[in-house]
C-alpha cells in the first residue's frame, strides 16, 4: 500500500468551504473516476495559531503504479482543482508518497 500525502492551507474564513469542496466534490470525484487501485482518503484539519488552517489529505493506493495511473507520469506534482485554488492560501507543489509498512487496529 502507498499513502499519497499532501498539505494545503486556507485562511480561517475559507476553511469550512475548502473542507466542503473536499467532502462533496473533490474526493467523491476521485472515487467515481476509473482509478483502479485507489482505495480511500482521509482529511486531517488543524487550526493554527494565526489566521491559517492546515489541511492534510492522505490518499491510499494499492501500489506506486496505481498512483501513476491516478496522477500520470508526473505523479509527484500536486493536483489542485481550480475551485480549491480559489480558497487555498497556499499549498505544497508536490505530494509525497510513503510505503505503508504496518497498520494496526486496537
Amino acid at each position: 500500500m502507498i499513502d499519497r500525502i499532501w498539505h494545503g492551507w486556507t485562511a480561517r474564513a475559507d476553511a469550512d468551504e475548502y473542507e466542503r469542496l473536499l467532502r462533496e466534490e473533490i474526493l467523491p470525484g476521485f472515487a467515481d473516476a476509473d482509478n483502479d487501485g485507489y482505495r480511500d482518503a482521509r482529511v486531517l484539519r488543524r487550526e493554527g495559531d494565526g489566521d491559517e488552517v492546515e489541511f492534510v489529505t492522505v490518499l491510499r493506493f494499492d501500489s506506486i503504479e496505481s498512483v501513476k495511473r491516478f496522477a500520470g507520469e508526473e505523479f509527484r506534482e500536486a493536483h489542485v482543482p481550480p475551485a480549491a485554488r480559489e480558497v487555498l492560501a497556499r499549498w505544497d507543489d508536490r505530494a509525497r508518497h510513503y510505503e505503508v509498512r504496518e497498520e494496526r487496529e486496537y
